[in-house]
């Protein structure tokens, strides 16, 4: 049984390359939601007045990887106290949110927020946010750390230091610590 969890931690490119690491993990899908354009382009997207938010749907197995496990994976590998920006990433494309699927899903992700407030000085800025059509991003963003990224001096720079947190902090879920 597949469970799909989407959330929005700024550059999809940077949170899809965490999650295709994390052991139960099935399948990770950049595209965009939270916005009122019908079939949204990357261009629009990135011009920030769609409402979108760039993000991943995250296929995973909950008998291998709880969804408070994976939520706590997003939370440590994104800076959730920026306001509608990740790094040099800003605009409200690259809010840290969550949309739930369900109220099951809306309380894990509120008390996964809860505990990532309680380890930080700062406020988390995540919103949890309605469900709302997601739109698969073009296909050449689709694993694009695989395809792409390591080519990308952008990618080079965010990636790898995101990467460095999942093994270090998460060892037990990254696939290249188990293998």
């Amino acid at each position: 049984m597949t469970d799909y969890a989407t959330l929005a931690g700024g550059c999809f490119w940077c949170t899809e390359a965490v999650f295709k690491d994390v052991i139960g993990v099935e399948s990770v899908e950049s595209g965009y939601i939270g916005g009122h354009v019908d079939n949204p382009t990357y261009k629009q997207v990135c011009r920030g007045d769609t409402g979108h938010a760039e993000a991943i749907r995250i296929g995973y197995d909950p008998a291998q990887l709880a969804l408070g496990d994976l939520l706590d994976i997003f939370f440590a590998t994104h800076d959730a106290t920026q306001l509608n920006r990740q790094g040099n990433d800003v605009g409200t494309q690259y809010r840290s949110a969550m949309f739930p699927a369900d109220d099951a899903q809306a309380a894990a992700m509120t008390a996964a927020k809860d505990r990532a407030q309680a380890e930080s000085a700062k406020p988390v800025v995540t919103t949890i946010e309605p469900m709302a059509e997601w739109f698969p991003a073009e296909g050449y963003h689709q694993d694009y750390w695989e395809t792409s990224g390591r080519s990308n001096p952008y990618c080079m720079a965010v990636i790898p230091p995101k990467l460095q947190k999942l093994r270090k902090s998460f060892a037990a879920r990254s696939r290249a610590v188990a293998a």
